[in-house]
């Protein structure tokens, strides 16, 4: 299980390294693409196979869900990691996720997320402001 918030760095050569505490769960290739919030989301090959199978299931018809796939398929990247668990992140996903130098990856159960530090920190402090409510919600749906 993917897990944890990381502080790291985006080299001069847009590489940034895996934390090594999750690299064996991620594996040697993975695949980086267009996350929620602005964000990248990094998954191992079996993970991005599964998430793949279950998006080849939704109607084409509609145009949420065509705008969805580009976003996610479209986007995606395959990496692999160096000898040193470095992955190299495309421009033009560094762009979407307004990355800098500083990123915080942050493991989230089946897939690794990253975020640029500022971001991740105003994302992170709106959401702690509303944990009461995300709670209540949760609650609703019967899972808290």
């Amino acid at each position: 299980m993917l897990i944890g918030e990381h502080q790291h760095t985006i080299d001069s050569k847009k590489r940034l390294a895996v934390p090594a505490k999750l690299r064996k769960e991620i594996g040697e290739r993975a695949v980086v693409t267009r996350g929620l919030d602005n964000c990248l989301f990094l998954y191992p090959m079996a993970e991005w196979q599964k998430l793949t199978e279950k998006l080849s299931q939704l109607p084409m018809g509609q145009g949420d869900t065509r705008s969805f796939l580009r976003l996610m398929l479209a986007g995606a990247s395959e990496v692999e990691l160096d000898q040193l668990g470095r992955i190299l992140i495309p421009d033009y996903l560094k762009t979407y996720a307004g990355l800098k130098q500083r990123v915080v990856v942050a493991g989230v159960y089946n897939r690794l997320e990253i975020w640029d530090d500022e971001r991740w920190a105003a994302y992170k402090e709106n959401v702690e402001k509303n944990t009461d409510m995300i709670a209540e919600k949760l609650g609703e749906l019967g899972l808290y």
